[in-house]
């Protein structure tokens, strides 16, 4: 069992985590960020890193890749230890009569974090993506539930599954560079936003509503796809790729267990402070609810800032809640590679 002992432990290494490491360096705080993903970035990294965000503060639009870079190398000027590929498990309070109860939480691996605060930034928590009934076979030859790099679709025939903002975002994305593109979705209205709609309509994208992907052929790798549209016999497309953007399921897992207080039975709620229910305990970002919330980045980026600074008061009730402006302090910037 290996122990670390910090100021303050951030769940969730996604970009409002990632964020709230580097301010929570600002604040002279010794931070550690933990993950049950292997690398950074969260969803952003896992579903949509090549995708490009056009509402993140100072960037007319930039892709998730390129966001995950600058946000760790912003971060990296304050020296957070990450701890990734383990999940935060189980959580203690050791109380402490001249400070704040010392916080203890075991990770999935066995490492034992000692701290004084814990900043929740876990987005959804742990996601799952939800299956193609059809083609489960094929995962990993041919079959996707992610698009991490677009490169690998050039010049092949490409089926995408799904009505929601990832299926149509990613065939945007792919339809300059893949041979051929077909869009199948269950119901004739899209839930993704309507200017996205609009722009794959003006593309080549071939678009198959009140459809299903209702088989898969082929041998070592995905060859044909079997389309049922409502009312019609069903037909085969050849194809190579097949992506199933069926959305995911979402995981509190052990963060159940805490004792935090639930909205929905999904969300953690917090308070203008961005205070859970635990003392010692916030939570910032997509997994926090609140009248009014709403759940964007750009809010998270907001709210772990605030849940940082109320943090370093819990910590030390000497200190000013507001540090000043970066502008006040020197920085060296480190410059992203």
């Amino acid at each position: 069992m290996s122990r670390v002992r910090v100021d303050v432990l951030i769940v969730g290494a996604g970009p409002v985590g990632l964020f709230g490491a580097y301010y929570a360096g600002v604040r002279g705080l010794r931070t550690a960020v933990v993950d049950s993903l292997s690398q950074v970035g969260g969803q952003v990294t896992a579903m949509y890193p090549e995708k490009q965000i056009y509402d993140i503060a100072g960037f007319p639009a930039v892709s998730g890749r390129d966001l995950i870079r600058g946000l760790v190398a912003q971060a990296a000027q304050q020296k957070p230890e990450y701890l990734l590929g383990q999940e935060a498990q189980l959580l203690e309070r050791v109380p402490r009569a001249d400070a704040p109860d010392e916080l203890v939480i075991r990770t999935s691996i066995g490492t034992e974090v000692h701290c004084s605060a814990v900043v929740i930034t876990g987005g959804i928590g742990t996601f799952t993506p939800r299956p193609l009934p059809a083609g489960e076979d094929f995962l990993g030859r041919g079959l996707d539930y992610f698009v991490p790099s677009a490169a690998d679709y050039a010049g092949k025939d490409v089926v995408i599954v799904g009505g929601g903002d990832s299926a149509i975002d990613w065939a945007i994305m792919l339809e300059p560079i893949a041979s051929h593109v077909t869009l199948v979705h269950r119901r004739e209205a899209f839930r993704a936003h309507a200017a996205s709609v609009a722009k794959v309509r003006e593309t080549s994208v071939e678009i198959l509503t009140n459809a299903q992907v209702t088989g898969l052929e082929g041998g070592d790798q995905v060859e044909k796809a079997t389309i049922t549209v409502k009312d019609r016999a069903p037909h085969t497309l050849t194809c190579q790729r097949v992506v199933a953007a069926l959305g995911f399921t979402a995981n509190l897992g052990p963060l159940r267990e805490w004792g935090l207080a639930l909205h929905d039975n999904r969300h953690l709620v917090v308070d203008s402070a961005m205070r859970t229910n635990l003392p010692g305990v916030y939570a910032a970002g997509d997994i926090t609810d609140y009248d009014g919330k709403v759940r964007l980045i750009a809010v998270g980026f907001g709210e772990v800032a605030t849940a940082v600074n109320n943090a370093a008061v819990h910590i030390d009730p000497g200190a000013q809640l507001f540090p000043g402006h970066s502008t006040d302090q020197p920085h060296e910037v480190a410059t992203p590679t």
